[in-house]
């Protein structure tokens, strides 16, 4: 399933960083527990430490499976020349964070397959280990489940629900036969809201009828991450069409408010209630020293705002992040997002002159270019 980063770093495989989700600890534990019991009942024969090892052995190379899958999305991103940011084991598996959509549809339908195909092949590898070793011994048991699991991990993810890797290989193909990206991940998208509510109703049936709680439980959550997903795809492609074609220059105020560094934070705090302007570049006379707002003033202690300037707490001008005129919004959306920063200041200037400060973008105008854009997007639909 190629989105989502977190957890702690444990690799980097073809330059692309590993991490560990912390949902991975509690199904590794799960899954483990799961196996060795199922051990114990099926070798009784075996010593509690071999129930045990064996089990978490079986968990562990399984999701090496997983993290297997996630690769082989992940080198044919890279063939494209689509950058791969890391690979995160979690809850529900693995997710593979690529820099941005495949170009062609091509190029979708070959990554989205890619993970089913090589859960496919280590079925079969498994399966072969089989024949070698009887269930009976350790070897046997270990891969009589690997490749079961590895069966059901393909066939699962071709289900043609987005985002997984089904419902992405029927996006490629819609995209295909459309010629339209966003209409394609419109339908993808309502595709795997079909496929989310089956989960939670199959779910619900075993939990409620036949008395499965467990397997109801599991199938239920997984729904529900599988409905929050495609709702999620479905927003991020409603914010590409409202973005599209537009630049930093188009929604940026040409007002870029200044405040004197000297100023105590008691005063700038005054200012900024009074004016209600939440950014402002710090001067030192004529020269710019920073910038200074509300977030980075509200990181300093109340008690301590009298005796305290603006410029002893300011973000110092060589840790500015800047934007140009025409720097497109989408992606300048992105970068405000993973600063976690409201507002960046516009510069123009060629290399050889000194830059310029033209203006100021800020989330808020970006969100209410998103807001025009869907009212006025439901006024057309419903014409």
């Amino acid at each position: 399933m190629p989105i989502r980063t977190a957890g702690f770093r444990i690799a980097k495989i073809l330059g692309i960083p590993i991490y560990l989700d912390a949902t991975w600890l509690l199904i590794f534990g799960l899954i483990t527990y799961t196996l060795a019991m199922d051990f114990r009942q099926m070798h009784p024969q075996w010593t509690p430490t071999e129930h045990w090892s064996l089990g978490i052995l079986t968990s562990l190379l399984f999701f090496a499976s997983v993290l297997f899958h996630e690769l082989a999305h992940s080198v044919v991103a890279l063939h494209y020349q689509i950058p791969v940011h890391s690979i995160t084991l979690f809850l529900f598996g693995g997710i593979a964070r690529i820099g941005r959509e495949p170009s062609k549809p091509i190029q979708e339908f070959n990554i989205a397959v890619a993970g089913p195909l090589a859960s496919i092949l280590l079925a079969g590898a498994f399966g072969a280990m089989t024949l070698l070793f009887p269930s009976a011994q350790m070897v046997g048991a270990l891969a009589k489940i690997l490749g079961g699991s590895n069966f059901i991990l393909a066939v699962f993810n071709l289900a043609p629900g987005f985002p997984l890797d089904g419902g992405r290989i029927f996006r490629a193909i819609v995209w295909g036969i459309t010629k339209d990206f966003s209409r394609a991940t419109l339908i993808a998208g309502s595709s795997g809201r079909v496929v989310a509510y089956a989960l939670m109703a199959i779910g619900g049936y075993e939990a409620f009828y036949k008395n499965d709680w467990y397997s109801g439980l599991w199938l239920g959550v997984i729904g529900l991450y599988l409905l929050n997903a495609a709702q999620q795809s479905i927003a991020q492609m409603t914010i590409r069409d409202a973005l599209a074609g537009l630049h930093a220059s188009d929604v940026m105020s040409h007002e870029v408010p200044t405040i004197e560094g000297h100023i105590t934070l008691e005063e700038y705090g005054a200012e900024v209630l009074r004016t209600g302007r939440r950014c402002h570049l710090v001067l030192s006379g004529d020269r710019l020293v920073g910038m200074m707002n509300v977030h980075t003033l509200n990181s300093v202690p109340r008690e301590q705002w009298a005796n305290n300037s603006v410029q002893s707490a300011m973000i110092p001008r060589d840790k500015i992040q800047w934007t140009s005129p025409d720097e497109p919004l989408l992606k300048l959306l992105e970068r405000l997002l993973t600063a976690d920063i409201n507002q960046m200041p516009v510069v123009s200037g060629a290399a050889d002159q000194a830059p310029q400060i033209v203006g100021m973008v800020t989330r808020d105008s970006i969100l209410r270019v998103m807001q025009t854009h869907s009212e006025l997007a439901s006024q057309f639909s419903g014409k």
